[in-house]
């Protein structure tokens, strides 16, 4: 048998900091703990590095201090925010906030303007990075892409453009932030031949025909029937080329 880590105990609840970047606390799941530790402390160590950082178990390490009940722990050295990632995502995954807020914190501008948009216009996440990139296929594999902390706008002054038009057609829909909806409008966008002003006119007396859908496609088929409505020359919004 080989000892590789070993479990220590202690109450100098100074000695522990949070890694940077790691997801904030969620004070339902702490207080469920909190409630389990007072009827029985067992012995679950945290994980920290040479630094003494946090990287697993920060809710167990603060109901601990709030009990002023000693501190298990045990020390790996080299550990950091990957191994926090990785380690918290095999427990419950990290959401597009989660990651939002972690690249925040560690000072990416892409990220703080990324949230800034989300907070202003009220997209969803996934919305708001289409929208930031200026990317109507919805892929997974931008998202993806996100969570890494490469994520980068391709102009933030145009995705404020298309959300404040997506918007004007919120006086006729109130779906118009449906995920498939705002991606359905930026396909449009990218056609040449649709202009807004034309669809918002006949809106204002079809506006009940706008219905939710399930997606993006079925969004610019009815979008392309209200809109080539009464229309000598019926234009084909289902390419933008």
């Amino acid at each position: 048998m080989k000892i590789i880590n070993q479990v220590c105990t202690t109450n100098d609840y100074k000695m522990f900091s949070k890694m940077s970047g790691n997801r904030d606390i969620n004070i339902a799941h702490k207080n469920r703990l909190k409630q389990s530790i007072k009827e029985e402390s067992l012995c679950v160590p945290i994980i920290v590095n040479e630094k003494f950082q946090i990287i697993d178990g920060q809710t167990r390490y603060e109901c601990w201090k709030e009990l002023k009940k000693p501190v298990f722990f045990t020390k790996v050295k080299g550990y950091g925010l990957s191994q926090v990632q990785r380690l918290n995502s095999n427990i419950r995954n990290w959401s597009l906030k989660d990651f939002t807020d972690c690249y925040c914190d560690l000072g990416n501008v892409q990220y703080i303007k990324y949230r800034a948009f989300k907070n202003q216009y009220g997209f969803d996440d996934y919305s708001s990075i289409a929208l930031l990139q200026a990317n109507h296929s919805g892929s997974g594999a931008n998202f993806r892409y996100f969570r890494t902390g490469k994520f980068k706008i391709k102009s933030y002054k145009d995705a404020c453009v298309n959300a404040e038009k997506i918007m004007k057609v919120g006086e006729f829909y109130d779906g118009y932030k449906r995920r498939g909806f705002v991606f359905a409008l930026l396909h449009l966008f990218k056609n040449p031949k649709f202009s807004l002003d034309q669809l918002l006119k006949k809106l204002t007396y079809q506006s009940r025909k706008l219905v939710d859908c399930t997606n993006k496609e079925q969004y610019i088929a009815l979008l392309q029937e209200i809109y080539n409505f009464k229309q000598s020359k019926k234009i084909n919004l289902l390419y933008t080329d």
